[in-house]
């Protein structure tokens, strides 16, 4: 089976959580210390060996691809200011062996729907999913820990954590069998559940390896809850023709579509932040 090398983008969502700051600037854009959330995720995918880029992008989304474009004005104005650490942050922002690919959903028809957009792109080839909103602090980064179990196993892994019994309503929920080093085999996976018709507590959070027979299965399902084509649910297609696997990753996930989980991670790694860690955590402690 051929490496993994793409990755797909989806942020065409409208961010309606955190309107206003969201109604002119995507919720991908919003800055955790210094860099958006966007930026994160593609730092995760290419620590993790991806070296394509697949954003899914939707109106109002300029700024996503001038963040990751080229700005003549802006490096001469640091090279003439001599701002050559700043001059350096913006550019290797891509490495050079990196190609972003831009791709529209023209309808706001869910998950699955902005996934399928990238169809063409992938080329029936094993490929990576990243959602932004989930930003994820671990030693080895999320998105590497399903790659090498997607290479043990040669099936889909997604990545799973245990949430509270109440919250099941907010993920996608798995029903698991055995499990082997925090990889458990999935018995099957339903969307956002009430917390007594929930299977388990184990919810899948925004990083997933797929084999592409994934976009057979988004082809053919039907819309599902809110009358879209959910990512959910082509999984649970896929689950009845061949193996799919849940990983419970080490690591600390923030659930930055939510505005407490944005200030839990903005707190976080301002503490860890080498230029003001150290400041901003004495500050903490004079102000608790």
């Amino acid at each position: 089976m051929k490496a993994i090398k793409k990755a797909v983008f989806p942020v065409a969502g409208l961010g309606t959580r955190f309107l206003p700051a969201t109604k002119a600037n995507p919720k991908e854009m919003l800055p955790v210390v210094d860099k958006p959330l966007i930026q994160y995720a593609v730092e995760e995918a290419i620590q993790s060996g991806i070296t394509e880029l697949i954003f899914v992008t939707g109106r109002n989304k300029r700024s996503i691809e001038d963040h990751f474009d080229k700005n003549v004005e802006l490096e001469a104005s640091l090279i003439a200011s001599n701002k050559n650490f700043l001059l350096e942050s913006i550019r290797s922002i891509i490495p050079s062996h990196v190609k972003c690919i831009y791709t529209r959903q023209s309808e706001p028809l869910g998950l699955g729907h902005a996934v399928l957009q990238a169809k063409t792109i992938i080329n029936d080839e094993p490929f990576a999913v990243l959602l932004a909103d989930d930003l994820t602090d671990a030693h080895t980064p999320v998105l590497k820990q399903l790659i090498l179990q997607h290479q043990k196993e040669q099936s889909s892994v997604i990545a799973i954590e245990d949430i509270p019994k109440e919250k099941t309503v907010q993920y996608g929920i798995v029903d698991v069998g055995d499990s082997k080093n925090n990889l458990y085999k999935i018995n099957s996976i339903v969307e956002k559940p009430q917390p007594i018709d929930a299977p388990s507590t184990l919810g899948v959070i925004g990083r997933y390896v797929f084999n592409p027979q994934i976009f057979d299965c988004l082809e053919k399902i039907k819309p599902g809850k809110g009358g879209e084509i959910q990512l959910t649910d082509a999984i649970q297609m896929l689950l009845g023709q061949q193996a799919i696997f849940a990983y419970l990753f080490e690591g600390k996930r923030y659930d930055c579509g939510d505005k407490l989980g944005f200030i839990k991670a903005n707190i976080e790694f301002s503490k860890k932040h080498p230029e003001i860690g150290k400041e901003f955590t004495e500050f903490l402690k004079s102000a608790s």
